[in-house]
């Protein structure tokens, strides 16, 4: 068992936990006088990894979405050279609190997938560790209040030293390993987030009447997935839903269209019963057949009356009527950043 001499780490963040857990890796290091270098997966040209991982400890943060990493974080891991360096896969999860207790996310395939993957590229995987930070999915809860952001963040840092004090001497740290059994049960939930989900979450997000076309989202969007359209916000299939956008808009004019996917949902059962039962007359036994084609048809639905959504955002009247059937839309809903540390640190 040897010291760590040297750590390189590439993270994927939305909100700032990813980024969080790497900072304070990177602060532990130091303190231990480890080489330490961090990465963006955004930014970092897969190109020029070989040159960054020499002889290094690599630690790899991404945020779990739909119980999987991000297709961002999956393409990077998927393109990594090959090498035989040692490997930390860590994730940050949807971390709640009730009393004293936090209440533990999930990883799902996350740490399985990435595994065999790097596995197969000669890297030797020596540890799975995930943190549960502040919940940041404003799509589906309102924002944690600021005591509980506090506590989560004092409780993660003080997780990322325990943890960091036993990678950093050499050894193994399989945490992972105790959420194993529930993360293989939901992996077909993972499946249909990856294959559905995802595009169906890409097309919640809509710019509302309070827009003021700064543009600042499409800028610092990390995969590219906003553009202008009728010279407004529209977001792509290539969102990843990491939050960012609706969080960083200065003017809190992002919202979740509630109001649609509610609509699309009732549209698309009543018109997959009419399709199937009075057109085509057919009656589908296989319970994953009448799921996909369900799903397909809900998707091409949700893209069709987003676009109409989109048309209709450039008349203020439908503009605030539709940002009144968004949860996002009032202020108790709140918006969500990873604080710093002098915050919770008084």
């Amino acid at each position: 068992m040897n010291n760590i001499q040297k750590v390189t780490i590439f993270y994927f963040s939305g909100t700032g936990n990813a980024k969080q857990i790497a900072l304070w890796l990177s602060e532990f290091a130091a303190k231990k006088k480890i080489a330490c270098k961090i990465y963006d997966i955004a930014k970092c040209d897969i190109k020029n990894v070989s040159a960054l991982i020499d002889n290094a400890l690599i630690l790899i943060i991404s945020p779990i979405h739909g119980f999987n990493f991000p297709k961002k974080t999956l393409d990077f891991i998927r393109n990594f050279p090959k090498g035989n360096n040692r490997v930390v896969l860590m994730n940050t999860r949807a971390g709640m609190k009730i009393g004293k207790f936090i209440t533990p996310g999930l990883t799902g395939v996350a740490f399985i997938l990435s595994s065999l993957i790097m596995k197969s590229k000669g890297y030797k995987i020596v540890g799975q560790i995930p943190f549960d930070m502040p919940s940041n999915w404003l799509s589906i809860h309102p924002s944690l209040n600021e005591n509980t952001v506090k506590y989560l963040h004092r409780k993660n840092y003080s997780r990322v030293k325990k943890h960091s004090d036993k990678i950093f001497s050499g050894q193994c740290d399989f945490l992972a390993y105790r959420d194993l059994i529930q993360d293989i049960l939901i992996s077909p939930i993972a499946l249909a987030y990856y294959c559905i989900g995802r595009f169906a979450f890409a097309k919640s997000f809509y710019a509302s009447a309070d827009c003021d076309l700064c543009g600042s989202c499409i800028k610092q969007c990390s995969v590219k997935a906003i553009k202008m359209v009728n010279n407004h916000p529209f977001w792509t299939f290539k969102c990843e839903s990491c939050m960012h956008c609706m969080n960083n808009c200065h003017k809190r004019a992002i919202e979740t269209a509630h109001g649609l996917i509610v609509m699309v949902s009732i549209l698309n059962s009543i018109g997959f019963t009419i399709l199937l039962q009075s057109v085509l007359q057919l009656e589908i036994k296989s319970s994953f057949i009448r799921l996909t084609v369900w799903s397909v048809i809900f998707i091409a639905l949700l893209w069709i009356m987003y676009y109409l959504q989109h048309l209709l955002m450039k008349y203020r009247i439908m503009s605030k009527l539709i940002s009144l059937t968004s949860l996002t839309h009032y202020k108790f809903w709140g918006r969500y950043n990873s604080i710093q540390d002098k915050e919770w640190k008084e």
